[in-house]
């Protein structure tokens, strides 16, 4: 079994690396990412560091992998934040220094494609951070949303249990942040309707693992981070969320089947499944759209749920995916799934 252990936090007036080791989109999109910095400088008093990738569209996965090693080589960089995700990650990791990131631990917070070096993390026995990205979380228009703001001080700078709750609004449609009018409002939000919990009969505990299901599935083809001895995941919680590329029922259902045929979801003491991102600039969804796509989501985790893993709680809609707000939930860290007081609670 993996010993996996939190890294020191860092504290105000520290200094914080900045990387991209999905996507180079600060170049692209500066706009967010500088809103990003001015948040992280003024309201979490770090000072952010970049690197020669972080801004480089086109970057190789050798000069990203150079990035990772340079930011936690540093003794005066005391966490790493991720600008954004992408869709390549899965090609650094073979470059990557295990024993030089072991002998720096370091905090490291991303999502999305960042899936890639939070599981890459936790088994060189770093506990990882999932969400709060600069460009999504700290650069939001006009303000952060205080759920995710919260939180991600709370990762940051503490360390004990904290209690996640449900969004009382939220959002997932996306402006164009080419566009300067974009930053001149906050996004425009719906009302939540709280978790929805199955099987909900008793309380368990473990070490997060999963996150974004369409990356989690490529570390799973390409059979990479995944532990020979499926007995390492036994008793944790699965996390799982969906991207902004909106993978049909059909596709969750199946990569979830895979899963449960591979052993992997009986494995687990519970599931988190993130709210579903239902809208995107390819497919903008009208409400009903997007209620159907929600629903039909939802049916195919049940399907495969109730196939493979019958009695598994499960807790729907936590905001910890590719919505808005971003919770921070620690990744390989302890979370705390309590079905009779319908509370969620994680160690920071």
């Amino acid at each position: 079994m993996t010993m996996i252990s939190y890294p020191p936090k860092p504290s105000p007036g520290d200094r914080i690396a900045v990387i991209s080791p999905g996507a180079g989109l600060p170049g692209l999109f500066p706009r967010p990412f500088e809103l990003g910095l001015e948040r992280l400088r003024k309201d979490y008093e770090l000072e952010p560091v970049e690197y020669p990738a972080t801004r480089k569209m086109g970057s190789t996965p050798q000069e990203r992998a150079d990035d990772v090693h340079a930011a936690f080589a540093d003794p005066d960089i005391k966490a790493v934040i991720a600008s954004i995700g992408g869709d390549d990650q899965i090609t650094v990791l073979p470059l990557l220094d295990r024993e030089l990131i072991r002998a720096n631990p370091k905090p490291f917070f991303g999502m999305s494609d960042n899936t890639n070096l939070l599981m890459y993390l936790r088994n060189t026995g770093i506990v990882g951070y999932h969400g709060a990205t600069v460009m999504t979380a700290l650069g939001r228009a006009v303000a952060m949303e205080p759920l995710t703001a919260e939180s991600l001080r709370a990762a940051l700078f503490t360390s004990g249990e904290y209690e996640l709750r449900p969004a009382e609004r939220w959002s997932d449609v996306n402006r164009d942040w080419a566009d300067p009018a974009t930053f001149d409002a906050e996004p425009e939000t719906r009302p939540g309707s709280g978790w929805t919990w199955v099987n909900d009969d008793r309380v368990v505990e473990g070490r997060s693992w999963g996150g974004c299901l369409e990356i989690l599935g490529w570390l799973l083809m390409a059979d990479r981070e995944i532990a020979r001895d499926l007995s390492e995941y036994d008793g944790g919680v699965l996390l799982l969320e969906t991207s902004e590329e909106m993978p049909s029922g059909t596709e969750v259902f199946r990569i979830l089947r895979n899963m449960g045929e591979r052993g992997l979801l009986r494995r687990f003491s519970a599931l988190l499944m993130g709210r579903a991102k239902t809208w995107s600039f390819e497919r903008p969804n009208s409400p009903e759209e997007a209620a159907r796509y929600a629903t039909e989501q939802r049916e195919a985790v049940l399907r495969a749920m109730r196939t493979y893993a019958p009695d598994t709680p499960i807790v729907f809609d936590v905001d910890f995916g590719h919505t808005d707000p971003q919770l921070v939930i620690p990744y390989g860290g302890l979370v705390r799934v309590d079905g009779p007081a319908r509370r969620i609670t994680v160690t920071y």
